[in-house]
């Protein structure tokens, strides 16, 4: 498997993921809307 950072100012990998409620959302569709923060909890379930 290889490492790739992103750099700032780098646009992030377009990815899907469901939320808390199960509801499927794609990352690029928050693009040029409003900035995004990601945060990945560990354990968090």
């Amino acid at each position: 498997m290889t490492s790739h950072l992103i750099i700032p100012g780098e646009l992030a990998p377009d990815f899907e993921l469901e939320d808390v409620n199960g509801t499927l959302f794609r990352l690029s569709s928050f693009r040029g809307n409003k900035p995004v923060v990601l945060a990945f909890l560990r354990g968090f379930m």
